[in-house]
């Protein structure tokens, strides 16, 4: 299964990603963000229903000047009493970095305007990790409407969430480490979508389901020998 979600990756398909029971215990839709359509953002609203953020490798982060958003918070005192742990994952800190805009859409919260930062996004990852691309700042607005979450810097090793899972599959499948996901949630239950539901889903549209604890040995192999 992991080799059809590398696949699946690669060929800018969706697959579905599941965390860790332990954890989240959530299926988010993924999706490389180079691939990303207008079409990709209108189905993860639809049918995922979560946030819709975009992963990017913690060395294009640091390479592109990007902060952890509590890091931020912490410089102002009054900002700072914001802080706090995170339920799921008290070891670590929170993943989100800045909420952009690329400075060429209009409310910026359109499929179209999302997509288009998306693409934009993950367009400065792959330059920042090639030695060279244009100032992310000039072609970005903050606040908007595409939340930017950081991974952890020495990825699945540091931290196990959606964020690292997902960029970690992104360098195994060779592409732009920058990944769109959403979380799927339950209309019903008003609650995340529950593993079963989950994976009926990606039966019944012919997708691949993934769980955490498959990427993570995956990734183990990975860094031990380069291959999957």
């Amino acid at each position: 299964m992991i080799t059809d979600a590398i696949r699946a990756l690669r060929e800018g398909q969706f697959i579905l990603l599941y965390d860790f029971d332990e954890r989240e215990g959530e299926t988010d839709f993924a999706i490389r963000s180079d691939a990303v359509m207008p079409a990709h953002v209108a189905r993860m609203r639809r049918d995922g229903g979560g946030l819709i953020c975009t992963a990017i490798h913690p060395v294009a982060a640091r390479v592109l000047g990007l902060p952890f958003a509590t890091d931020l918070l912490s410089r102002d005192p009054c900002l700072s009493r914001l802080r706090g742990e995170v339920p799921y994952d008290r070891k670590n800190r929170s993943s989100f970095s800045l909420w952009v805009n690329h400075r060429d859409t209009y409310t910026g919260v359109t499929d179209r305007d999302r997509a288009l930062t998306i693409n934009a996004i993950a367009a400065h990852v792959r330059k920042s990790l090639n030695g060279g691309g244009a100032d992310f700042f000039a072609d970005f607005r903050s606040p908007g409407h595409v939340a930017i979450l950081r991974a952890a810097d020495t990825l699945l090793s540091q931290r196990r969430g959606q964020t690292e899972l997902s960029i970690a599959l992104a360098v195994m499948a060779g592409v732009p480490p920058a990944v769109t996901i959403c979380e799927m949630l339950d209309d019903r239950s008003g609650n995340a979508l529950d593993k079963e539901s989950a994976r009926a889903y990606a039966r019944k549209n012919d997708l691949v389901f993934v769980e955490g604890e498959e990427v993570l040995g995956a990734w183990e192999t990975y860094t031990e020998t380069g291959k999957v």
